[in-house]
């Protein structure tokens, strides 16, 4: 039987993550209350802030910023997109 989570951003019950997906407690409450769909909404997000940025994952600052994101996305107010984004 699958881990269930109130999903935070689904806003409902749904289908946990298997493991924790990032380090911290960060990690560990991403973990407690965001679903699989949840993560996948997140991971597509981070794609575009990566892309339309040009941010580079191995540079400290561009991961800080990114964990930030991360937090408001899932936590806080939301995570906007880049002001030059436009969706296909």
């Amino acid at each position: 039987m699958s881990r269930m989570v109130q999903c935070v951003v689904l806003k409902k019950e749904a289908e946990g993550l298997d493991r924790q997906p990032y380090p911290g407690e960060l990690g560990k409450r991403v973990f407690e209350n965001v679903s699989k769909e949840g993560w996948q909404k997140w991971l597509r997000h981070q794609t575009i802030l990566i892309n339309e940025n040009r941010l580079t994952p191995v540079d400290p600052q561009h991961r800080k910023f990114l964990e930030g994101e991360m937090q408001s996305f899932f936590f806080g107010k939301g995570s906007d997109l880049p002001d030059q984004f436009k969706p296909q």
